[in-house]
C-alpha cells in the first residue's frame, strides 16, 4: 500500500512541499504493481496550475496503464480536467462527495456518488473554516470577475485573412500559411488538456497528409 497525502516541507533537507510530494510520487511510480493499493491526494498542487495538472494527468495515466492491468488507485483532485480521463481510459471511474446548496451555503451529505463534481466549493469551505465575511465577499467578487474573463476569452475569435498578415508571409507556402492560421485561431486558454491533444492530433494529420 502506497500513500501520498498531506502537505509538508522538509526544511532540514532543504526540500519544498512540492519536492517532497514529487519524491513520494516518484517512489510510488517506481514500486507500485498491479497488486498494490495507491492513495493519492491533490498531486501537483505545489506548483503552477498547468504544470501541476499536467503532472497529475500523466501520473494517473501511468498508474492506469501499468502492466496492462493498472494499479488500484484512489486519486483525489480538484483539477476538473482530469475527469475527462474517464472517457479515454476504460478503468478510470469518477466519483464525487455529494453536497447540497442552501442559501449560499453547502451541506455535506457525507456520501460518494458516481460522476464528476459540477463545480468547486472553495469559498463556501473558507466560510465554514471561519474566514471573515468581508474576505469571503471580496473573494466572491474576484471569482465572478475571473469567471467572466474566462467566458469572454473562450468565445471564438475569427482567424485573420491572408491579406491581414505581413507581406513576408508570402515566403511560406499556402500549406504552411494554412497551418499557421489554424494554430493562431486556437483558443488555448479555454481548452482542456484532452481537447488540446485532439487538436494537436488534427494538426499532425494535416501535416502528414500529402
Amino acid at each position: 500500500m502506497f500513500t501520498r497525502v498531506g502537505a509538508s516541507d522538509d526544511l532540514a533537507r532543504g526540500r519544498s512541499t512540492f519536492m517532497v510530494e514529487m519524491s513520494e510520487t516518484a517512489n510510488i511510480l517506481r514500486n507500485a504493481t498491479d497488486r498494490s493499493l495507491v492513495i493519492l491526494d491533490e498531486i501537483g498542487r505545489g506548483t503552477s496550475t498547468y504544470d501541476g495538472m499536467s503532472i497529475a494527468w500523466a501520473v494517473a495515466e501511468a498508474l492506469h496503464d501499468r502492466s496492462g492491468r493498472g494499479v488500484r488507485t484512489l486519486f483525489a483532485t480538484h483539477y476538473h480536467e482530469l475527469t475527462e480521463l474517464a472517457f479515454t481510459k476504460p478503468r478510470i471511474k469518477n466519483y464525487n462527495v455529494a453536497v447540497r446548496e442552501w442559501k449560499d451555503r453547502i451541506i455535506f451529505l457525507r456520501k460518494m456518488v458516481s460522476g464528476a463534481a459540477s463545480r468547486s466549493y472553495g469559498i463556501q469551505c473558507a466560510r465554514i473554516a471561519g474566514i471573515p465575511e468581508s474576505v469571503i465577499n471580496r473573494a466572491t467578487e474576484v471569482l465572478e470577475s475571473l469567471e467572466g474573463k474566462l467566458k469572454t476569452a473562450s468565445k471564438g475569435k475569427p482567424s485573420r485573412s491572408r491579406s491581414q498578415y505581413p507581406s513576408q508571409m508570402a515566403l511560406f507556402s499556402n500549406r504552411e500559411e494554412e497551418l499557421r492560421n489554424r494554430i493562431l485561431s486556437l483558443d488555448i486558454g479555454s481548452m482542456t488538456p484532452l481537447a488540446a491533444l485532439n487538436e494537436l492530433n488534427k494538426l499532425k494529420d494535416y501535416l502528414a497528409a500529402e
